[in-house]
């Protein structure tokens, strides 16, 4: 049980950064303004890696954790 619920959350975290991805390739084709799309992403992920580095050894620790994860993730 606890498998197959782990599985579904991996599917929807994979589902979500395809989302993410086809995000930035139609903002990088039709610009930030695209009706389809609402928001600036580029921006958003920038403004993010930004505010973990200005955050110092906490945002360190926050990218670590993030890059374990992922390749956690990988390789199950």
């Amino acid at each position: 049980m606890l498998t197959k619920i782990k599985m579904i959350l991996r599917e929807i975290i994979d589902f979500g950064l395809l989302l993410i991805a086809i995000a930035i390739i139609l903002e990088v084709l039709f610009g930030p303004s695209s009706p389809f799309l609402g928001q600036n992403i580029i921006g958003n992920l920038v403004n993010l890696v930004k505010d973990l580095g200005d955050a110092g050894v906490v945002g360190l620790i926050s990218i670590a954790i993030i890059i374990y994860l992922w390749n956690r993730l990988k390789k199950d």
